[in-house]
């Protein structure tokens, strides 16, 4: 990393950026791509935790939980940036609500108490017209509430994860079968995970105004009949679509959803899924971080990367 001539700024690149997330999946390759743009990065890690693969790639550890405010302070203190890619609902377990409530309050409190320079938030596309699915809705609550404090945010608002809802039974071309819940031929917004990380890491220094919202998708949105189909064309295998309805999920979760109340949030997002509103309009990452991935090219990565992912 060169110096820019600016003592001020120069001090700011060489400030740590905490990631919050950095041993899940989404998190790990944002660490990765913060290290390949020279950043110093610090990962906020529960007590538990193992860490290793973190510090064996010269991230600094600290320990912390999003339940604990003043560990978070500690966390954030001499940080220029946040980088949070944590996500209750994914990772599931009995403090899965309080993390993307109680806790996405916490950092945003926190971020405000730290004054660090600008902090990325993982959203979700829509999830401001979505009071009926809650771990949608709680990210709003959180840009909503970094807004309140005066805290400089960037919140990417992605779609659906092609890669991990597609691996969820296995390698969909090895296997020549998509598992899809709900109709089909409805179009909705995808994104690669890898894509995000890489934007979540440049939303860091990009240059965007104090409190922005930004889309991240596909030229286009598609749905599970045109993956299957363009799939097919790039790998010369054909591949088949199975659904499963979602009223049958909606019903399980009506069952259930006592026990499992993430169920429920599913079959409530599957249900918005249906309407075709799920869609991004991907006119400012365009502005932000350059040419929008095709369709085509993404499935093709997508595909590539499997390949390579069995043969090894």
């Amino acid at each position: 990393m060169t110096d820019s001539g600016n003592p001020a700024q120069d001090q700011l690149q060489r400030s740590p950026v905490l990631v919050v997330g950095g041993t899940g999946n989404l998190g790990g390759k944002v660490v990765d791509a913060l290290l390949a743009r020279g950043k110093e990065v610090r990962a906020l890690v529960r007590p538990a935790t193992d860490a290793s693969g973190l510090q064996e790639r010269g991230v600094h550890v600290v320990r912390g939980d999003m339940l604990d405010r003043e560990s978070l302070v500690r966390a954030m203190t001499g940080a220029d940036a946040v980088v949070s890619t944590a996500a209750g609902y994914t990772r599931g377990g009995k403090d899965a609500h309080d993390i993307d409530t109680v806790g996405n309050r916490n950092l945003a409190e926190a971020a405000k108490e730290a004054g660090v320079r600008r902090f990325v938030l993982t959203s979700i596309l829509t999830c401001d017209r979505t009071p009926g699915v809650p771990h949608f809705w709680h990210k709003k609550l959180t840009e909503d509430r970094l807004e309140q404090l005066g805290v400089p945010f960037v919140a990417l608002r992605p779609g659906a994860f092609l890669d991990q809802v597609l691996q969820m039974r296995g390698n969909p071309f090895e296997k020549r079968t998509v598992m899809w819940l709900g109709s089909p031929d409805v179009k909705l917004t995808f994104v690669l995970t890898t894509d995000l990380a890489r934007y979540l890491a440049e939303a860091v220094d990009a240059p965007v105004g104090p409190a922005e919202r930004i889309d991240i998708g596909w030229d286009r949105p598609i749905s599970i009949t045109e993956f299957a189909r363009i799939g097919s064309r790039i790998t010369g295998a054909p591949l088949m679509v199975r659904t499963v309805p979602v009223r049958l999920l909606t019903f399980v979760g009506v069952v259930i959803g006592r026990w499992a109340p993430l169920v429920p949030d599913m079959a409530a997002m599957l249900r918005w899924f249906q309407t075709g509103n799920y869609v991004a309009d991907t006119t400012r990452q365009a502005e932000v971080f350059g040419p929008v991935p095709t369709a085509e090219d993404a499935i093709a990565e997508f595909a590539v990367r499997l390949t390579r992912s069995t043969s090894s």
